[in-house]
């Protein structure tokens, strides 16, 4: 309907341009007015973004502790022997004086690489269990004597009741030899965490894991997911810090 302004004139409201008059256009219901706060999105809208943002946090620590699981398969299977300061041997069980499987294993492999000359000094490392009558260092020692290696080449670790504590325990032992480089012999699946703990600790390190363990198949498999899990933290927080933690 229009209306009749005084003097006679026909005015159309429809056809009025309200932004001509307001210098503003028309809210088409999207755009909030000018001045006023934009609406926060809606709840549906927030969750998916957390989703979003949880799924891609999921997917890349699993790619991380993927990476570092194919890094403890792929180090177990390499042989970084060369001529060092010292070869150091991870401990394992004995029983009663007598090298487990597990532990002949590496002496064994410390053997080779005794004869092949590649260092002058052997460490043994690891301590005892509760009632035992000897260390897993001195068992080890007097094991390696009877293969041929030097008695007066060999230097015991007998306190250490982890990697982290064996290892920290020998870095006096490499200063007062004068020695910074290491091969570390252990089994495939320990190779990787041993080298980077070695690491932490300040030597120069290498590995040679013994190809004769009898821990093999998925028994394997099991210990290297688990180190994997291990390392994927230590890598983070410091193995040092991981002990603390983990005990």
């Amino acid at each position: 309907m229009s209306d009749v302004e005084p003097g006679g004139i026909i005015v159309d409201p429809a056809a009025l341009d309200i932004s001509s008059v307001t210098g503003s256009r028309p809210n088409d219901g999207d755009t909030p007015p000018a001045g006023l706060p934009i609406p926060p999105a809606p709840p549906r809208r927030r969750r998916g973004l957390v989703l979003k943002v949880g799924l891609a946090l999921v997917l890349l620590l699993i790619a991380y502790y993927a990476i570092n699981l194919f890094q403890v398969w792929q180090v177990g299977r390499s042989d970084q022997a060369r001529p060092v300061d010292a070869i150091i041997v991870m401990g394992a069980a004995q029983y009663d004086g007598r090298p487990s499987p597990q532990l002949q294993a590496r002496l064994d492999h410390v053997v080779e690489l005794w004869n092949e000359g590649l260092a002058p000094l052997v460490i043994v490392t690891g301590g005892n269990q509760p009632g035992d009558r000897f260390t897993e260092a001195s068992t080890s020692a007097q094991y390696l004597t009877e293969h041929g290696v030097d008695p007066a080449a060999i230097a015991e670790e007998d306190h250490g009741h982890s990697s982290w504590e064996s290892l920290a325990a020998v870095a006096p032992i490499l200063t007062a030899h004068g020695a910074r480089t290491v091969l570390l012999v252990s089994d495939p699946y320990h190779s990787l965490r041993i080298r980077l703990m070695a690491q932490e600790l300040g030597f120069v390190a290498y590995v040679s894991p013994t190809r004769t363990s009898p821990v093999r198949g998925t028994t394997a498999f099991g210990k290297e997911i688990k180190e994997a899990a291990g390392i994927s933290l230590g890598r983070i927080i410091g193995f040092d810090r991981l002990l603390s933690i983990t005990g």
